[in-house]
């Protein structure tokens, strides 16, 4: 039975109602929650009738849908499910379901030679790979993902805001301040960098700020505000010349030697778009190689990451900054061990 996009968001919010126990529920409550989503998804302001939700709550409970959620009233007017670890979420995809959106994934497929489209093959692959799954086949493709990552909730709003032009009030706090911060500001866009997402969004006096979605605590919108383009950023150009999404100081030309363990690595997987190789190093396949870009926390971070494979040669600024984290990096390990509460095999006291 085809279910529209609206009638699938007032279902998934009555689930999330229903499965919260500590709230009691009544149908006006439930009314006024799948009004404010359709509001926050679609940008719907007409709201949702009682008769609807009473229609939802009916259709939820059989099994027209699959789903024959067990909805009780008690108490004369409050809504539940009598099952505490039930959740419309969990039903498993009919096959039906898995037959419709293997026709889409095909669809999808025929797409992949078009240049515009070449963005959309991972995601492609995901789904591809999650409906043989759920056709009991093993995994094919394992794609890296975080579950447990805080702020995903937010995504979809922020998508929204930033659709519709909307100027959107943020309550944030960073990992280095003790309180949270209200920010008024016009959002541009959303980056993922290393299974993360940043909003990158600016104020009124134009001022960018880039903001991780896990700390943030919440978002509205803010209707007496016209929302305002920031003409200084452009992602092309903002993004060109750094790793990661910090903006730091100026681009340099960075010069680093790799050794002949990490040099083909680094040939075949760049770490920048801008990486060059200036020459082989000697006869062992050690390389030298440049990059163009921003010495921020990223860039060392990633150099970082290849340890005693990997040598800066220039600027010497950079050459003293990286210097000075891996000393510091070494001096970690010769405090004594006690002091963390951990005797010499590395257990627990």
């Amino acid at each position: 039975m085809p279910v529209n996009k609206n009638a699938l968001i007032r279902y998934k919010t009555i689930d999330n109602c229903l499965r919260n126990p500590y709230r009691r529920w009544t149908v006006e409550d439930l009314v006024d929650a799948c009004s404010d989503a359709l509001y926050d998804f679609e940008g719907i302001r007409r709201g949702v009738s009682l008769r609807t939700i009473q229609g939802d709550l009916q259709m939820m409970r059989s099994d027209k849908l699959g789903y024959n959620a067990p909805i009780e009233v008690y108490d004369h007017k409050y809504y539940r499910y009598s099952d505490r670890d039930y959740s419309i979420m969990n039903l498993p995809l009919s096959h039906n379901d898995i037959e419709t959106m293997t026709e889409a994934v095909n669809l999808l497929r025929q797409f992949e030679d078009f240049d515009h489209f070449n963005e959309m093959s991972d995601v492609v692959s995901r789904l591809q790979d999650n409906l043989a799954v759920a056709r009991g086949k093993k995994k094919i493709v394992d794609f890296e993902h975080n579950g447990n990552l805080k702020g995903l909730r937010f995504l979809n709003p922020l998508y929204n805001h930033i659709a519709r032009r909307q100027t959107i009030d943020i309550r944030y706090k960073s990992f280095t301040s003790q309180k949270s911060h209200d920010y008024t500001v016009f959002p541009h866009l959303l980056k993922e960098y290393r299974n993360r997402w940043f909003l990158f969004c600016s104020n009124k006096k134009g001022t960018i700020y880039n903001l991780a979605l896990d700390r943030i605590e919440s978002i509205k919108e803010v209707k007496d505000i016209p929302y305002k383009d920031n003409p200084d950023f452009n992602p092309d150009k903002y993004f060109e010349n750094i790793i990661g999404v910090t903006r730091w100081n100026n681009p340099v030309k960075i010069i680093f030697l790799a050794s002949s363990e990490q040099a083909r690595y680094i040939e075949t997987k760049p770490i920048h778009s801008s990486q060059q190789t200036v020459r082989e190093a000697g006869d062992d396949g050690s390389m030298i190689f440049s990059v163009f870009v921003e010495p921020n926390w990223e860039f060392f971070s990633t150099m970082l990451g290849f340890g005693s494979g990997v040598r800066i040669l220039s600027p010497n600024s950079v050459v003293r900054e990286m210097k000075r984290k891996m000393t510091k990096a070494v001096e970690q390990y010769s405090i004594p061990l006690s002091e963390y509460g951990v005797d010499d095999d590395g257990a627990n006291e």
